[in-house]
């Protein structure tokens, strides 16, 4: 008897495809890594991250942003967030923040780290996520999209989530640089040289219309930036007088061309080092 050719072919596909991988097991750590080539979810058991009360001049965006993940740990609705704004200013800090400070009074939220390139996979990540019996915040830094750049088309699938709609146990935080996630000039160019300037640039500018919570961030004042510096100070142990730490912060932003969290504690960090403090 001669097989069915049909029968042949789909034996020798199932062959070269590979097994299916296993569920991830969430009740590993707090938080994962997404990675392609093959899918996988790696687990991270240590965060790297900063209290929340020494996350300074961003007060506002703190509260708002603890409220939406209060809400959506409880299995209450919850909108996706997008923070923009100032480099340096603590935006992916404060996610992480208040990841931890919501895990600890609700041990099913889980953070997921979702890199820019590998947006075009978020559906095969969501079909891992759906349904699961935890909450899960995905976390994309540092979001933005040049021309002719597609990947903002993945996106939707976690803003909008296409027919199935966005699984109710997944919320996204981004954070850019840009409040609209492209480069103003190209908006401008974009404009100037479409037939229909209106439509040329709103599908891309739109997009940062769905995210539900928008949360701008600010450059610092002086004040501001010393007032981080102290608080890490306190927080670790470093002894220094006010007007000595005055002096050399002021020197440290000068050189630095900028004052910014991230500058504030990249001066911590040498103070802490010339003062032999180890940091954990």
């Amino acid at each position: 008897m001669i097989d069915d050719p049909m029968d042949r072919i789909a034996q020798a596909l199932e062959r070269l495809a590979p097994a299916p991988r296993p569920a991830p097991d969430f009740s590993q750590a707090p938080a994962f890594v997404w990675h392609v080539d093959p899918d996988r979810l790696e687990p991270v058991p240590q965060i790297a991250r900063v209290d929340l009360s020494l996350l300074v001049g961003v007060e506002r965006s703190r509260d708002t942003l603890l409220a939406n993940t209060e809400q959506f740990a409880r299995g209450l609705p919850a909108n996706n967030a997008l923070l923009w704004g100032a480099r340096g200013m603590g935006k992916s800090s404060l996610v992480k923040s208040i990841h931890g400070k919501v895990h600890a009074a609700h041990e099913a939220l889980r953070i997921i780290e979702l890199q820019r390139e590998d947006l075009p996979t978020v559906g095969r990540l969501l079909n891992l996520l759906r349904g699961a019996p935890y909450r899960f915040i995905l976390f994309c830094d540092d979001l933005s999209f040049g021309h002719d750049d597609a990947h903002y088309k993945s996106l939707k699938a976690v803003l909008d989530g296409g027919i199935e709609g966005r699984p109710e146990n997944v919320v996204l935080y981004a954070t850019s640089n840009r409040r609209h996630l492209m480069p103003r000039d190209m908006i401008e160019n974009e404009r100037g040289s479409a037939i229909n300037p209106s439509e040329a640039v709103e599908e891309k500018v739109s997009l940062s219309d769905r995210f539900g919570l928008w949360l701008g961030f600010h450059p610092c004042d002086q004040d501001q930036y010393l007032a981080m510096i102290r608080g890490y100070c306190d927080a670790h142990g470093v002894q220094i007088n006010d007007d000595d730490l005055r002096v050399q912060a002021i020197e440290w932003q000068a050189t630095r061309g900028s004052r910014s969290g991230r500058v504030a504690w990249q001066f911590f960090t040498d103070l802490a080092g010339r003062k032999g403090i180890a940091l954990a």
